[in-house]
């Protein structure tokens, strides 16, 4: 722990969570706004954005969809962080007996559309995933030379990357970067428990990790499903900031679904308080971050 306030982020509605699992998650622009502007009066100081295929649900990497939430929060008053993904465009689906050949659900396309939408909005954060693993019966790929150009154009847009730490792997690739100069010091890490065969969501695993980051950091931990709470508290007290959104867990405790953002979040900002932490909120998580005003 420190005398630091906490951050908290909520990750609105991710790329997989699904209706089915939560009808309360939201797919439409509007209601991504609605959800953002929710966490944020809950507690949430960042709230980090995927944007869905109104059509399908799926995850989308339409700029005209990003425009649409990200102005409509600004439209809306809220002085709330903005922290978009980059991890669409990373996925290939190997086709059943040849496996060369990308079979429905891959989105895998070339770094510079990963980050167009970077680019062309220029929030105060996003993400960048170091992670090449196996998600389910898809491969998430990262290769260091698409995360390079990622990162050049993070950096020419004026964002902070936020770099997303899925094993011990990863974290090594992150700190080559940082000290190729391809990524500003001090560094802002997400580290990612509980995703099947990455990072274990127990406080051993977690305690490695964040004794591996660089000196100079600052760094957050989320564990998805029934560990969001458990990880929660336990980035805490390790000194590290927090999680929690529908993208990580569709209930608010075993058997109960979460009616929405705002719950998870009021959820988890009870936690921290009830551990001795106080709430950043978004003006002073901006200086504890190093990021100028609203853009």
């Amino acid at each position: 722990m420190s005398d630091t306030k906490t951050i908290l982020t909520c990750a609105v509605s991710g790329n997989i969570t699904t209706r089915a699992q939560n009808p309360a998650l939201p797919i439409l622009p509007k209601e991504i706004v609605q959800e953002a502007i929710a966490a944020w009066n809950a507690g949430a100081a960042i709230v980090h954005l995927h944007v869905r295929d109104p059509q399908t649900g799926h995850g989308s990497m339409e700029l005209s969809l990003y425009r649409e939430v990200v102005e409509g929060i600004r439209a809306a008053g809220s002085d709330v962080i903005i922290n978009l993904t980059t991890g669409e465009g990373g996925r290939f689906v190997p086709t059943p007996g040849n496996p060369r050949v990308p079979a429905e659900g891959t989105n895998l396309c070339a770094p510079e559309l990963r980050v167009a939408h970077i680019a062309a909005l220029r929030p105060d954060i996003c993400t960048l995933d170091f992670n090449t693993m196996v998600s389910g019966g898809r491969v998430v790929m990262n290769p260091p030379q698409s995360l390079e150009v990622m990162a050049h154009t993070i950096r020419e847009a004026g964002t902070r990357p936020e770099l997303e730490v899925f094993d011990s792997g990863d974290l090594n690739m992150a700190k080559s970067f940082i000290e190729r100069g391809l990524i500003d010091s001090p560094a802002l890490f997400q580290l990612v428990l509980g995703v099947n065969f990455g990072a274990a969501s127990n406080f051993e695993t977690l305690a490695y990790l964040v004794s591996q980051l660089p000196q100079e950091r600052e760094w957050a931990a989320f564990g998805v499903g029934r560990d969001a709470f458990r990880v929660l508290a336990m980035a805490y007290l390790l000194g590290g900031h927090v999680r929690v959104g529908l993208e990580d867990t569709v209930y608010l405790e075993r058997g109960r679904l979460a009616t929405g953002n705002a719950e998870l979040v009021e959820k988890g900002v009870g936690i921290i308080e009830c551990l001795g932490g106080s709430m950043a909120s978004p003006t002073e998580a901006r200086a504890i971050l190093g990021l100028s005003g609203p853009r």
